[in-house]
């Protein structure tokens, strides 16, 4: 099995790890509800998708 013969710097091993950031992803707001959703994806609130409905969705109930 391969084994480094001399260890890797500190800044080797900084600028493999450099790209490990999380991403925060990006909403837009739904044309007919307002609420926020995720690109090119049915609102999850009303249904609604390139300006016509779907998917049904069930309202939730609140105890």
């Amino acid at each position: 099995m391969a084994n480094p013969k001399s260890r890797h710097t500190r800044c080797r091993r900084d600028r493999r790890r450099a790209n490990w950031k999380g991403r925060i992803p990006s909403l837009i707001k739904c044309p007919e509800c307002g609420e926020f959703k995720l690109p090119h994806r049915a609102c999850t609130s009303c249904g609604m998708y390139n300006d016509r409905k779907v998917i049904e969705v069930i309202e939730k109930t609140e105890i």
